[in-house]
């Protein structure tokens, strides 16, 4: 089964490949009103171009992970999954599936933003490229300096040897990026910490009554684990936990 799958996801990424190399530089080529995607004024071949296009593109992740909540979500929910101890319950795909849909919810109004801003626009020709790079760059940065903590920021503009900023504007986003992450780290950890309290109680509480009752012999997780599932929904603790973090986050 899993040899299947992975022959289905190997086709599908050739016919991906495939199209980009032969079919879409000639249906580009034919269609030269494409919005927004004007070659004949920009230079180098077109195989070139779209290289360059696909080593974009490749940094979309790098971008997910680092200027979005992605990273706080992740992190908090593989601490959960600690903390219950089901080991790979929810898998990982469940878990980063739920990050990235819940990332795009709580970031919905910046890339609306963005959308507005800076790709309309440029779609439709009033601004150039560079330009709605750096009207996209706005609502981006006021997310991150909205959850970044200034101790983590000052850190490295004095790495940087920068001088101290006047305005949050005048901060490079080179500097902002990289602080913002760590600041999402902490509280992540924070958030984990937090996490495992209640579960490490009821660990406490099994193996005590289980040395108690001389039964040294049945590891305390075979009893912990469903009560901790137990606990978990009975109080509802998706519902809380992702509560919490989405109104954390806006």
């Amino acid at each position: 089964m899993n040899a299947m799958l992975l022959r289905y996801k190997l086709k599908s990424v050739l016919m991906v490949v495939l199209w980009m190399v032969l079919i879409a530089p000639t249906a580009i080529a034919q269609d030269a009103s494409v919005p927004g995607l004007d070659l004949s004024k920009t230079s180098g071949s077109l195989p070139v171009q779209i290289m360059v296009l696909l080593t974009l593109l490749s940094f979309i992740p790098a971008i997910l992970i680092s200027m979005t909540c992605f990273t706080r979500l992740i992190v908090v929910f593989h601490f959960l999954r600690q903390a219950l101890g089901t080991q790979e319950a929810p898998n990982n795909q469940v878990i980063i599936g739920l990050s990235l849909f819940l990332t795009m919810f709580v970031m919905a109004p910046v890339m609306t933003r963005v959308n507005q801003d800076a790709l309309q626009p440029m779609l439709a020709g009033q601004v150039t490229q560079t330009q709605a790079i750096e009207r996209a760059l706005v609502p981006l940065r006021a997310y991150m300096l909205k959850h970044t903590r200034e101790r983590d920021l000052a850190l490295f503009i004095k790495i940087s040897n920068s001088a101290m900023p006047n305005s949050p504007d005048d901060v490079a986003t080179t500097t902002l990026v990289p602080a913002y992450m760590i600041s999402e780290l902490k509280t992540a950890f924070q958030i984990g910490f937090v996490l495992f309290i209640p579960f490490l109680v009821i660990d406490l509480a099994v193996s005590s009554v289980l040395l108690s009752m001389g039964m040294m012999q049945l590891p305390p997780v075979v009893v912990s684990m469903p009560l901790k599932i137990l606990l978990f929904v009975m109080v509802d603790g998706w519902y809380l936990i992702v509560g919490s973090l989405v109104k954390s986050l806006y």
